[in-house]
């Protein structure tokens, strides 16, 4: 009996050390880095890989062992992290974070290309951001038509971290933040060369559709200031593109002879001068094209089929490459 007694406590003694022992493992393996912690952001940046992402955890100190975290990755199936933020916390163990890490951050990059109207910046941040339909709207007929100057242009193309729950109103806010942000140097230069900042952007906006790439700008920009200086009807298609609004083929399709009959303040075909607004949201490349024009004696220009762009001094010029580089 003595020796049953002993055998037990033994067995007793054993079993609490193995208990111990795996508890301490598990907590060494998958437990949290702290007891208390206040609750972080923590930003995964675009096209980054699963690796990179457990390295700047475990080097930030939201992960205590990073074998145990891969192992909890790996159980959780979880394969690749959405790019955006997350709310997690140094008292998190693993299992909370790959939890966390495997569902949708609160905020989200959203990449405003240069050249968009409005209209198409409320159906990217639709997508990305889940927006139902009325708040699309929202953003379009309200929250981007309180003043007249900031109905069109100011929403700056750029990349952008936004809460997936940011009111509508607060968005439009963030891109006409960023926008005074880059636009004020410009706007200090245009001030100098007697340039009214909302002329500059509306040129800029022509000269952001009309390229067919960076290095068209300048003479483009050009080719615009002569037509304004002289007096002359722009007859840009963009104008013209942005009073037709969408097609079945997207916003910016090619003009039809029919289409230059249409009544519009835009129509610049008919209408002298720049349009009432901008017509799209330019970068600081086309800013910068307005105020240093290539200096040229041309009145028009044409891309060929290979983008290249051709300008003429004269219609019967124009009319010229017309034949040979798009007929």
């Amino acid at each position: 009996t003595l020796m049953n007694n002993k055998l037990k406590i033994i067995a007793c003694v054993v079993g609490f050390v193995v208990a111990v022992t795996a508890v301490f493992s598990y907590n060494n393996l998958f437990g949290a880095p702290a007891e208390k912690a206040e609750i972080e952001r923590f930003v995964v940046k675009k096209d980054t890989g699963k690796e990179v992402i457990v390295e700047a955890l475990r080097t930030q100190g939201f992960v205590k062992n990073i074998v145990g975290f891969r192992l909890a990755l790996s159980f959780k199936k979880i394969n690749d992290i959405p790019s955006g933020a997350y709310k997690i916390s140094k008292a998190m163990n693993a299992w909370e974070i790959t939890k966390i890490l495997g569902g949708e951050p609160y905020m989200k990059w959203v990449t405003i290309p240069e050249g968009l109207r409005k209209e198409e910046i409320a159906e990217l941040l639709q997508k990305e951001l889940g927006w139902t339909n009325e708040e699309t709207q929202t953003w379009i007929i309200k929250d981007t038509a309180e003043d007249a100057d900031y109905t069109e242009g100011v929403y700056f193309p750029d990349t952008y971290l936004i809460p997936v729950d940011e009111p509508t109103q607060e968005v439009a806010k963030r891109l006409r933040a960023k926008f005074e942000e880059k636009f004020a140097p410009y706007a200090k230069e245009a001030l100098e060369e007697n340039i009214r900042w909302p002329t500059l952007l509306k040129i800029a906006s022509i000269v952001q559709r009309e390229a067919a790439g960076k290095s068209d700008m300048p003479l483009i920009a050009g080719v615009i200031w002569n037509r304004l200086l002289n007096d002359t009807r722009l007859e840009v298609d963009a104008t013209l593109q942005y009073a037709r609004g969408k097609t079945n083929k997207g916003w910016w399709t090619p003009i039809s002879s029919e289409d230059k009959k249409l009544e519009s303040p835009y129509n610049t075909y008919k209408e002298k001068g720049l349009p009432p607004t901008p017509i799209s949201n330019p970068g600081v490349t086309a800013l910068n094209a307005v105020l240093h024009p290539e200096k040229t004696k041309c009145f028009f220009y044409i891309h060929d089929n290979s983008k290249q762009i051709h300008c003429a001094e004269t219609f019967e010029e124009h009319k010229a490459n017309i034949e040979k580089y798009l007929r």
